[in-house]
């Protein structure tokens, strides 16, 4: 079989309610809807974390966060990477891009990156031979309510090109690099993780999806993120490739769903929860002829597998020096309707503690908000974890408990202070500083926040 390309694109925050094939009656999303109707919906499909650091690890490596010491960072115990964190993705974790690159495949990363930002830890030492984006999220530049914070630093490579640049006008640029990528590579292989900014806040959305959107910025983001898709689909027929091309859309983790329009319905919890509204997302895959059409599938995948079942498609061999806690499913994209997910459990780890685990049906909750609980959901029937059944299957709670003693002997929980034994470090640099420092003169440096408009600025 012919070496497929593959584009993976990963949105910041969008909720499992944002799109219209999952439900949402509010926001436009025809391209996306039309990619869920020529491919495969995903329905139990989980990040490895509720917030965007240790998920995007998490993907990129096929590992729990808490294995490669992504759980949280610094001696303040955050849980993502700011500005100058002298903490990173190891530089000798294999990545997606690894994989593929030493495969023969061009990789570029365009969007965010949030794995850190010192040197040694950007994308091009990570696989990617091109890069251009930010490299953590958007809200970390200097702002009206930080102004000691260092200025937005857009990369190009290694290399910062400019300093808090209009991100209302960024998803355009990120767009006009993923065609001109796509163009240049169409008769070579070509691996391109597209990581947009939407739909994190502060919003910055083109007026003309503003203007069309009837859920505010909110909803002109997610219009600007299927507007993206469209043009990527239609470059693909153009260049005679969309056939063998392997398309996946999904995102980080769940949506804040604070009232800025975002939504993980039906769900309960949000972004930064162990709530299934933190960990559960949408995902499609589309790959005419080999992933059939139009197909629903509730089976239990998640964003670790892609590593796995990427190089189980192309027959790279995965490195049996190192865990990886990603499965290949492979044959269940292939015949979703017959094959069975490879996952026995899935654990819900909140920085380095286990909150909760779940099986194909039962979801057992052990800890919230700094103290033990005793709840098991029926994910089935009960979706949105309102009725806890707790007493009444004490079976399922001794057999999701016996599977938790697994995680915690090999990855570790902070809540039973629990040290893993199979767990590896993450990169740290010592002397770390931000890539760029506030200079009045420079001309990039304009006032770009407006927090009392909605956090929404036009252009």
């Amino acid at each position: 079989m012919e070496k497929p390309n593959i584009i993976l694109i990963n949105c910041d925050d969008l909720g499992y309610g944002d799109l219209g094939c999952y439900g949402s009656l509010i926001n436009k999303t025809p391209h996306i809807d039309k990619m869920a109707e020529q491919g495969l919906q995903l329905t139990d499909f989980y990040m490895a974390s509720s917030v965007c650091s240790p998920s995007r690890a998490g993907m990129l490596t096929g590992c729990y966060p808490p294995r490669i010491g992504f759980g949280s960072f610094t001696e303040k115990e955050q849980m993502v990477l700011f500005p100058g964190d002298p903490e990173g993705l190891h530089p000798d974790e294999i990545t997606i891009a690894d994989q593929l690159k030493n495969a023969g495949y061009a990789t570029k990363l365009i969007g965010k990156w949030h794995c850190g930002d010192q040197a040694d830890f950007l994308p091009t030492k990570h696989g990617f031979d091109e890069y251009f984006g930010l490299p953590y999220s958007n809200d970390m530049g200097r702002q009206v309510d930080h102004p000691d914070w260092p200025p937005l630093p857009l990369l190009e490579g290694e290399e910062v090109v400019q300093q808090q640049p209009d991100q209302s006008g960024l998803t355009e640029r990120y767009a006009y690099e993923s065609l001109r990528f796509i163009r240049e590579h169409s008769e070579t292989p070509f691996f391109l993780y597209l990581a947009h900014m939407y739909v994190h806040v502060p919003l910055f959305v083109p007026r003309h999806f503003l203007e069309r959107s009837e859920n505010g910025g909110y909803g002109g983001a997610v219009e600007c993120i299927d507007w993206v898709c469209g043009l990527l689909f239609k470059e693909l027929e153009a260049q005679g490739i969309a056939e063998n091309t392997l398309v996946i859309f999904t995102s980080d983790n769940g949506s804040r769903a604070r009232g800025e329009g975002g939504s993980n319905a039906p769900l309960r919890g949000t972004k930064t929860t162990s709530w299934d509204g933190g960990f559960r997302v949408p995902c499609i895959m589309r790959w005419p002829g080999v992933i059939p059409e139009g197909v629903k599938c509730s089976e239990l995948t998640t964003a670790m597998d892609f590593l796995p079942t990427i190089s189980s498609l192309l027959n790279i061999e995965v490195s049996e020096d190192r865990i990886i806690d990603g499965k290949d499913i492979s044959q269940l994209m292939k015949n979703p309707e017959n094959e069975k997910s490879p996952h026995q459990t899935f654990a819900y780890y909140f920085a380095n503690s286990l909150h909760a685990i779940r099986n194909d049906r039962w979801k057992l909750h052990f800890f919230r908000d700094g103290k033990g609980v005793k709840e098991l959901y029926d994910l089935h029937n009960d979706s949105e974890e309102n009725r806890n059944q707790y007493d009444n299957h004490p079976e399922i709670v001794e057999e999701l408990e016996k599977a938790a003693l697994v995680y915690r002997k090999e990855i570790g929980d902070s809540s039973t202070a629990t040290r893993g034994t199979c767990t590896r470090p993450c990169g740290y640099k010592e002397g770390a500083r931000p890539l760029t420092s506030y200079d009045s003169s420079h001309p990039y440096m304009v006032a770009m926040y407006d927090l009392a408009d909605s956090q929404v600025l036009t252009g």
